[in-house]
């Protein structure tokens, strides 16, 4: 009789706790059928809600992640603009100071200029932009744009014979491809 009541107050803890992980369908009383049903109910929607919850957790994580790459190749990249704005300029300068002058007025003109050229170009190789070697190197499609094609004997095949216009590449993303003859 003891026992009886013993087993009758275990299974009475069973039912007034639904959502019981040990329990199963089977520690409930046969007639309770309803409640056996409400407790299969309720494990489902606890399984799905933490299943959602997984995802949730994947989706923020893929995020944070995804918004962290960005952040970083903006820092990285932030100075693209500004640099595709001034290779012009540059190769502007370059022509202008390839110019012979004659006189000490304009000599010393040419050397400020020619102090000017170095901090722009100092101030880019500090942003991470450097210039593409082209001249005796491999055609590599990825950093040169070939304009011609020419049959030199000096060269082998495929190597860049002469630059015609400089490129260059901001870390490691190329700004402005190298145009270059390349030997057959």
């Amino acid at each position: 009789m003891a026992e009886n009541k013993q087993e009758q107050a275990n299974e009475q803890e069973i039912i007034d706790d639904p959502i019981n992980d040990e329990a199963t369908v089977e520690d409930y009383p046969a007639e309770d059928s309803e409640v056996k049903s409400e407790l299969e109910q309720l494990r489902e929607e606890k399984e799905e809600v933490q299943n959602r919850l997984l995802r949730l957790q994947a989706d923020y994580d893929n995020f944070r992640r995804r918004t962290q790459k960005e952040k970083e190749a903006d820092r990285k990249y932030k100075s693209q603009s500004l640099v595709e704005e001034l290779i012009p300029v540059i190769d502007n300068f370059e022509r202008a100071l390839q110019v012979e002058v004659d006189g000490d007025s304009a000599q010393n003109f040419a050397s400020g200029m020619i102090m000017v050229y170095d901090q722009i170009q100092a101030a880019l190789e500090k942003e991470g932009v450097e210039e593409i070697s082209a001249q005796g190197e491999e055609f590599d499609p990825n950093i040169h744009q070939a304009v011609m094609q020419v049959e030199d004997e000096n060269y082998g095949s495929n190597i860049v014979v002469e630059q015609m216009q400089k490129g260059y590449r901001l870390n490691d993303r190329v700004v402005r491809p190298a145009m270059v003859k390349v030997n057959q």
